[in-house]
């Protein structure tokens, strides 16, 4: 039959789940605003750390950060979507159990989180420190969700995806191929493992994952609650269709190309980085077309902004994604980059989008819901504006310090004098000049926690006040249309064009100087089809889109294909060169003979009591404040040593490039000291460096390290790559021992100190000693021909 039925089902959705999703958002945003108020004040206050291992610096800026993504937007993120879909989709969450089993498997994870980080169990990645158990966790309530969404879009009744939908599907298909790519592990305990890529490859997959992370799961997904709540706050429908759905398919497609611009002017080959570069400065587009798109909705609505604080806290929110997006490419202009990098505009940069985007869009999200959801109204609308205009102050004092801090800071590193030697070569100097600065940021935050705190209490009285409400919808029965064939729609002109634009793009990217002018005629010619295209689909009325929207199965694989793209392109041709070891970087031919002898950049394999020393790097987050990379730049060079290559991060499982100096760069660190020197440093920073804003590490000097477990370390490590003997992982203990035996009897001849050869504090200065240090080649008489015996044979008629 094809005429419509008025027989109705009555659908009663799940409100509850969303509800405690709600809950869990509000509560979790208090603790990691109280966590970035608390590592704030560390910086401003270095006696704030307490001289405990788990309230150090280093501990809790990765909880903070995990607090602030995971659990607080998370949740938020998770609530938007259970509520929203089933208004879109008119139908009930796909099954009660999965959505339960979500919202409990969700919370478990951030408690596993609150629990290891502190206690230093982390595997030293930015944004994926949880170790390789609670990573497997993660990976199995995605799981529980995907099935979740997947079944309510499988039984809904209302035929085609709204623009919401679209977002959504993204963050769900992305988020999984991102985390367990950047996360494979080769465990070596229940609470340890080591990743399997290193060095580049594992910079490059990191930034995939880091930078996509922001894109998949802070992005897309708020994205997709922006065109469901700002309409509905604003009683307006979406300003433009159409833009939105250039808005998605560029996003979707352009974002995962992005990652290597967080690893400018590093050794990152060439290629990745201008690639990411490129990619990031046309995310400026559709970015800004999302923001407009979403202002726009306002039209003839804006006098509703000055009444309603949902609709301040939006449009907040998206202004600062404008912002975001737009200073985001700029930043990934190399020279800008040059300047900004490890500095504290990038972490300007990153709070605009979070503090901003985030939770603006947080804010406003639970001003519409929380009266909704337990049918009342808001307790107090002039609590809301006292609300927004304290965030909005202690927000832009926030990122205004960091500006200004992070450009003081790139320009007082590249000073040169008239002869081009550093103006400035004491590093502490820069901090000092920017205490006044960190303690501005530090009011900044406290004003905007004391702004969210404000806003719980006014959403606790608002839901005292009222009760749980659940809404429940009639929907029509609805003869089924006639089916749209998925292979034709698959191969309709859109997307037959679209791959051939790739194509096009894709080898004018890898043509020659002559071979080039053919491509771009193609593009000429593929312009003229295009526009030919148009004009039909014009005239004809084709709505290829809304017909592609009604195939929920084809959409997801579409959407699949197109982060797939980027991701092989970046990282295939990476993690296929497997050893930098072996290029000619790394084995340089002596002059006037056919020889090769070992790059002086080339990494050695760490010996056991160094790798147990690095791992005590890792677990105290000493990435978070001191890079390992010296970029190849004349101020840098001056100021830490020769540049680093790719060869000299082959054996790093992770790598430990970092993003922030507020501790010099340590690449090059190696017998800059002497032992003693890291002793007295790592007990006491400021009896070594005056004026430093370091924690002290005393614990590092009683704790001992377990030499019997680091065999299985070795083993681990020669898993993924590392070329241990047989023989080496066997003695591991003995030949660590024998190492720290060395150390303490060093400290005990040059400063009388008594310590044991397991302390901790020996094993990290064995790491420290061995940082970035050169490997001199043989001399020439000692190098051997390629590929020759080491003994040649003697010529018997005497000659050469």
């Amino acid at each position: 039959m094809n005429s419509t039925s008025n027989a109705t089902k009555r659908v009663v959705y799940n409100d509850a789940v969303v509800r405690a999703f709600l809950l869990a958002a509000i509560v979790f945003g208090v603790v990691g605003l109280l966590l970035g108020v608390i590592v704030a004040s560390q910086l401003s206050f270095w006696k704030m750390n307490l001289e405990t291992s788990w309230f150090s610096f280093g501990r809790l800026r990765p909880l903070h950060t995990n607090a602030a993504i995971f659990a607080f937007v998370g949740n938020m993120m998770f609530a938007g979507i259970y509520h929203s879909m089933q208004r879109l989709l008119r139908t009930r969450l796909g099954s009660d159990f999965l959505s339960w089993a979500h919202f409990l498997g969700w919370q478990l994870i951030i408690v596993c989180a609150a629990v290891s980080l502190p206690l230093g169990l982390t595997q030293g990645k930015e944004y994926a420190e949880l170790i390789w158990p609670i990573d497997a966790l993660v990976a199995i309530v995605w799981v529980i969700f995907a099935i979740n969404f997947f079944l309510t879009i499988a039984k809904r009744n209302e035929k085609n995806l709204y623009v919401a939908i679209w977002f959504y599907i993204a963050t769900v298909v992305t988020v999984p191929v991102l985390y367990i790519v950047n996360n494979l592990p080769v465990p070596t305990s229940l609470l340890h493992s080591y990743p399997v890529f290193g060095g580049v490859q594992d910079a490059l997959v990191q930034w995939w994952y880091g930078h996509n992370a922001v894109a998949f799961f802070l992005t897309t997904p708020i994205l997709g609650i922006m065109y469901y709540y700002m309409p509905k706050a604003a009683d307006r429908p979406v300003y433009s269709y159409r833009l939105s759905v250039v808005h998605f398919w560029s996003l979707v497609f352009l974002y995962i190309w992005a990652g290597p611009h967080h690893l400018l002017n590093s050794a990152l080959p060439e290629w990745a980085q201008t690639l990411g570069m490129v990619f990031s400065l046309m995310l400026w587009a559709p970015s800004w077309g999302g923001m407009l798109n979403g202002l726009l909705t306002l039209r003839g609505a804006w006098h509703k902004v000055r009444e309603e604080p949902v609709l301040k806290f939006f449009v907040v929110g998206v202004t600062f994604y404008g912002m975001s997006t737009f200073e985001g490419p700029m930043l990934s202009i190399k020279s800008v980059n040059a300047l900004a990098h490890y500095t504290d505009w990038i972490i300007g940069h990153v709070h605009g989008g979070t503090l901003g985007w985030n939770t603006g869009m947080a804010a406003g999200l639970f001003y519409w819901l929380v009266p909704r959801m337990w049918g009342t109204k808001l307790y107090s609308v002039k609590m809301a504006d006292a609300h927004f205009w304290l965030s909005t102050f202690g927000m832009l004092l926030y990122i205004g310090a960091m500006w200004v801090n992070g450009i003081n800071q790139g320009l007082f590193f590249q000073a040169l004098d008239a002869e081009g030697f550093l103006k400035n070569t004491d590093f502490v100097e820069v901090l000092r000049s920017g205490q006044f600065l960190y303690m501005m940021r530090l009011i900044g935050g406290s004003v905007f926690f004391v702004g969210y705190l404000i806003m719980v209490f006014n959403l606790v009285m608002t839901i005292r006040s009222g009760k749980a409400a659940t809404d429940a919808v009639d929907v029509p029965v609805h003869a089924e249309p006639a089916p749209v064939s998925a292979f034709a729609l698959l191969f309709s002109a859109p997307i037959v064009l679209s791959t051939v634009v790739i194509i096009v793009m894709s080898a004018f990217a890898m043509a020659g100087p002559i071979s080039s002018a053919v491509v771009a005629a193609l593009g000429v010619l593929l312009v003229v089809v295009c526009a030919l295209y148009y004009r039909r689909y014009q005239a004809e009325k084709v709505r290829w889109h809304a017909l592609l929207e009604g195939k929920s199965l084809l959409f997801t694989v579409l959407v699949l294909v197109s982060i797939l793209i980027g991701g092989l392109v970046e990282l295939v041709p990476s993690i296929v060169k497997k050893d930098y070891a072996l290029s000619a970087a790394a084995a340089k031919p002596v002059p006037g003979a056919t020889v090769a002898v070992p790059s002086r950049y080339q990494q050695i394999p760490s010996t056991p009591l160094e790798v147990e020393g690095r791992d005590i790097y890792v677990r105290e987050g000493c990435y978070v404040c001191h890079s390992q990379m010296v970029r190849p730049f004349r101020h840098e060079t001056l100021r830490y040593g020769d540049y680093s290559r790719p060869e000299s991060f082959v054996y790093d499982h992770p790598f430990q490039w970092g993003s922030k100096r507020t501790g010099p760069d340590l690449h090059r660190l190696a017998g800059r000291y002497p032992n003693l020197w890291h002793y007295q440093h790592m007990r006491d920073p400021r009896s070594t460096s005056p004026g430093s804003i370091m924690p002290a590490y005393p614990w590092l000097h009683e704790a001992k390290v377990d030499y019997a477990a680091t065999g299985g370390k070795l083993s681990a490590l020669k898993v993924v790559g590392v070329p241990y003997e047989a023989d080496t992982i066997a003695r591991a203990q003995d030949l660590a021992l024998a190492q720290g035996r060395i150390i303490a009897e060093d400290l005990a001849k040059s400063g009388s100190v008594t310590i044991a050869p397991d302390s901790e504090i020996v094993a990290l200065i064995g790491y420290l000693q061995a940082l970035g240090k050169l490997n001199e080649p043989p001399p020439l008489t000692q190098a051997q021909p390629v590929n020759a015996p080491a003994n040649p044979p003697v010529d018997p008629k005497g000659g050469k």
